[in-house]
């Protein structure tokens, strides 16, 4: 088994780029749902991931609900700057959704109002209003790999 990103609604080819590089080298499924603001063509996007995309295990969807059909009782967790509880506070495991909103306004309010017992957060000073998608998704999944003894990876 393995993680998963999940995207929604991204918008900056680089961010999906780095993380599709970050899935490469974990073995981590990476899950874009629709609309994306890119092509998955793009040069910008293929420029961010290299040479890697051939080992992106990459799953497109129509939305997001179509993710939580498709993997129902899997356990997904919601990442937010208005979560209350910390990645850093998660018991995660192998096969766990870490699911990112788009890099302009996160994922819905009423998603992570719904989902309030797994919507996590990073923590961060007052300077910034959050991190860069990339980063984030790579700090969270970093922890759960850490956490799940980096099974597989050298």
């Amino acid at each position: 088994m393995a993680f998963h990103i999940v995207l929604v609604e991204p918008e900056i080819p680089a961010n999906t780029g780095n993380i599709s590089r970050t899935c490469a080298a974990t073995g981590t499924w990476l899950h874009l749902v629709k609309p994306l603001g890119f092509s998955i063509a793009d040069r910008e996007l293929k420029r961010a991931g290299l040479d890697y995309w051939p080992s992106v295990k990459l799953e497109v969807h129509e939305s997001f609900d179509e993710v939580l059909e498709r993997y129902a009782g899997s356990r997904f967790y919601y990442a937010s700057t208005k979560a209350k509880r910390t990645y850093a506070n998660v018991q995660f495991r192998d096969g766990d959704f870490l699911v990112f909103g788009k890099e302009t306004k996160g994922l819905p309010e009423e998603l992570i109002r719904r989902n309030e017992e797994t919507a996590i957060r990073i923590p961060i000073g007052d300077a910034v209003r959050s991190l860069n998608l990339s980063n984030a998704a790579a700090i969270v999944l970093y922890e759960a790999l850490r956490q799940t003894g980096f099974e597989g990876l050298n």
